[in-house]
């Protein structure tokens, strides 16, 4: 069996896990620190994309 791993650290994944949409996805988190992180990164890529246009 495959294990599962945090999106943002790649900290092996509990049945604690908190799921984050991003980008359209759902990906799995091990904490509330790495929930904040990827939104942050979510956000500043959003930011960047609609600069770019």
């Amino acid at each position: 069996m495959t294990q599962k791993t945090c999106a943002a650290c790649d900290c092996e994944l509990d049945q604690n896990s908190i799921k984050v949409k991003l980008g359209g996805k759902t990906v799995e988190v091990c904490c509330e620190e790495c929930a904040a992180a990827i939104g942050e990164a979510e956000t500043a890529r959003q930011s960047a994309a609609s600069a770019g246009k």
